[in-house]
């Protein structure tokens, strides 16, 4: 299986970041009805290079594609990962379709086979519809200051929108809530589309893997099967996550986070050592998986969509939805291994 990891790695790495922008067929429109009859297997002959290379500054080029939703959908219910769901193909949904692979005892090559879409695909919609309620409006508080020192003078770090609070709630980027959901009022019994993800995984976690090249967590039962992979980011250049084996001493849902310049690193002009209040805005997003190397852990973030694409601070990093996951799986005492 290590063998299988380095090779998707490597062909990771060699992937032209042009890739995923070149599509040979038209994309159909981004609808509900679209991706609910979107068919997976049409994926492997959608992308391809690109004859030229295409304009990066020409986002024009870039739709999600109803067929990558659905898969993406298909992936996290099966417990493998792909982040946020946006219909964009990329690394992380390559990295779930691997995973995938390894928890169904299929070849594992990362390549979207038969064999792989037939076990992936279930069956009916993966889009349904959500009506909000008093509460999730309520819960919408003021715009999050990016300063830690205006940061630590709220009580609460929560959402500032009713969009950003159902993009993560469903797993989905807010981008592409938004495209479902043109001209929506978000307002009480109005119904909005989402993503139907499915219930969160149950198990019982007895090691997990924190795979640095290939920048995924890999959490492991009790008879080393793959219970569930996540794209992560860990650690960075500057600040490099530790190697071995570090030990899950506890978990902290909805953390405060202490910024020390003295032990971490600086942000911008603060110097003193500020208490930064919870919530899935925070630093370290809405949960706390502590390790027992001093000051590092499995955590949350404020921003989904940029994990596995930014460095951290030598953290491990997963988005909320996944945190805290996989923090309901862990106890005290399971080992992290830091591999790759």
């Amino acid at each position: 299986m290590r063998l299988a990891l380095a090779v998707l790695a490597f062909a990771l790495v060699c992937l032209p970041a042009h890739a995923q922008e070149a599509l040979s067929v038209p994309i159909p429109p981004l609808t509900a009805e679209a991706i609910n009859s979107a068919d997976i297997s049409a994926i492997p002959q959608l992308y391809a290079p690109p004859a030229e290379p295409i304009d990066p500054a020409m986002p024009a080029n870039r739709h999600p594609d109803p067929s990558v939703v659905r898969l993406q959908v298909l992936l996290d219910r099966a417990g493998a990962s792909p982040g946020v769901i946006d219909g964009f193909d990329g690394d992380n949904v390559r990295k779930a379709v691997l995973a995938f692979e390894l928890m169904r005892g299929l070849p594992p090559d990362g390549a979207l086979d038969p064999e792989v879409l037939s076990a992936l695909e279930t069956g009916g919609p993966v889009i349904g519809d959500y009506a909000i309620i008093a509460d999730d409006l309520n819960a919408i508080g003021e715009p999050i200051p990016r300063d830690y020192a205006e940061q630590a003078k709220r009580k609460f770090l929560g959402y500032a929108s009713i969009e950003e609070s159902l993009a993560e709630r469903f797993h989905m980027d807010i981008d592409l809530l938004k495209a479902l959901n043109p001209g929506a009022g978000y307002t009480v019994g109005a119904p909005v589309y989402v993503a139907a993800y499915g219930p969160d995984l149950e198990g019982e976690v007895v090691r997990i893997e924190a795979d640095k090249s290939l920048r995924q967590v890999r959490a492991y039962g009790a008879d080393d099967r793959l219970i569930a992979a996540y794209p992560a980011t860990i650690g960075s250049e500057e600040n490099p996550s530790p190697s071995g084996t570090h030990i899950v001493e506890g978990v902290a849902p909805m953390p405060e986070y202490t910024y020390n310049p003295k032990i971490n690193f600086q942000q911008g002009e603060n110097t003193e050592v500020l208490t930064i209040p919870p919530g899935p805005n925070g630093p370290v997003g809405s949960m706390w998986i502590d390790l027992s190397e001093p000051t590092f852990g499995i955590h949350g973030t404020p921003v989904p969509s940029l994990i596995d694409k930014t460095g951290s601070h030598g953290c491990v990093r997963l988005t909320n939805w996944d945190a805290n996951e996989l923090a309901k799986m862990v106890k005290p005492g399971v080992p992290v291994d830091f591999v790759g």
